[in-house]
């Protein structure tokens, strides 16, 4: 019975899953703000690349 006792006030499982719920959610909230601004991203990124073609040569 106190090995039973122990398993179960055993709380070091119960953190790994929220912070893997955490990690989860914020990788959630990336992609999502990602998507939304792909547009501009991309037009950002040529944009650069652009300029660093141009003063390069």
């Amino acid at each position: 019975m106190p090995a039973l006792n122990t398993f179960v006030r055993n709380e070091s499982g119960a953190t790994a899953i929220e912070y893997s719920l955490i990690a989860a959610l914020m990788a959630a909230a990336i992609i999502a703000a990602l998507s939304t601004f792909k547009g501009d991203l991309a037009s950002a990124f040529s944009n650069i690349g652009t300029t660093l073609k141009n003063n390069t040569q």
